[in-house]
């Protein structure tokens, strides 16, 4: 679950090299992950101090109520208090965004404490997706399902009733030998997982469990089973903590991602041959993606690639 906690190396990077730099330089930056969480980053030569971060999330559920008034207060107000020391909410944010936050890490005298700042602020996707669950949670009344998508390609569903909550993830694999693998896989998951008290309840079905019947069989078409992780409702916080939601709507991303790669990689030592090349192994997962918006500057690169201004 560290993997699934961990923030955007791309922000990361950027605003590490906006700190370090030994000149004031503008910076106007759009960048992508998951390929529908969107950030902004601006900053001025004439105003060195600050930076403007704007993040954009979709919403993860077309069946929830839109609210007109962007994020909720809850939202903004975990945000001041999560960044009081070196970072105030900007209202109202950016156009086309949901949040903007005006960084000054001025304050923060020590190196380290830049660093452990740059992480946290690193981390804004998940605070907001967080507290996006959180609401929807509520809405759904002392029981109900519904369906959470933060890619088109990769739905999964929030069950509750009035004993229990369920996040459930549909599985989906392109290779019969990734298939293989991760069936088992789960399978282990469940058996560990499950011999763990303090953990919420894992299972694995090849069918849809109980909590879906009803739904649309559409929705249900998988071939790797379903996943399922359930706390009582008076533990709800075992399955929705705050720093992990990110993570848990992330899941299906990392968790599809092709086991033979994965296997290849460990026993090759992270060494990888070039993407696609037969008998070869890639072990790059699909990164994110930065556009300049300076006039006259596009380019666009991984977010290991070596960012320059």
């Amino acid at each position: 679950m560290a993997f699934f906690s961990s923030g955007s190396r791309a922000l990361v990077e950027i605003l590490t090299r906006i700190q370090s730099a030994e000149r004031p330089m503008p910076v106007d930056l759009t960048f992508f992950e998951f390929g529908s969480i969107r950030y902004h980053v601006e900053a001025s030569a004439s105003d060195p101090e600050n930076a403007y971060l704007s993040i954009s999330t979709p919403p993860l559920s077309h069946e929830a109520s839109p609210s007109s008034s962007g994020l909720p207060e809850a939202t903004l107000q975990e945000a001041r208090k999560a960044y009081h020391k070196f970072a105030e909410v900007v209202e109202p944010p950016r156009e086309g965004y949901v949040l903007t936050l005006k960084l000054n890490f001025s304050g923060l005298a020590r190196p380290k404490d830049r660093v452990k700042a740059i992480n946290q602020v690193s981390r804004l996707q998940s605070l907001v997706l967080s507290s996006q669950l959180r609401d929807m949670l509520g809405s759904l009344g002392p029981s109900g399902t519904m369906k959470l998508v933060c890619s088109q390609r990769e739905p999964f569903f929030v069950s509750r009733t009035a004993e229990r909550i369920h996040a459930i993830f549909p599985m989906r694999f392109r290779d019969d030998t990734d298939l293989a693998i991760a069936t088992s896989f789960f399978q282990e998951l469940q058996d560990l997982g499950n011999s763990f008290a303090g953990a919420p309840r894992c299972s694995w079905s090849p069918i849809p469990p109980p909590e879906l019947r009803g739904e649309h069989v559409h929705r249900l078409t998988t071939n790797g089973g379903f996943v399922s992780f359930g706390a009582s409702a008076a533990r709800r916080r075992l399955l929705l903590p705050r720093g992990s939601c990110g993570g848990l709507v992330g899941l299906p991303s990392h968790a599809s991602w092709p086991p033979t790669q994965a296997f290849c990689r460990g026993t090759r030592g992270g060494r990888s041959g070039p993407p696609g090349r037969p008998g070869s192994c890639s072990t790059s997962r699909p990164s994110s993606s930065i556009t300049s918006s300076a006039p006259g500057a596009t380019s666009r690169a991984g977010c290991g690639s070596g960012w320059r201004p």
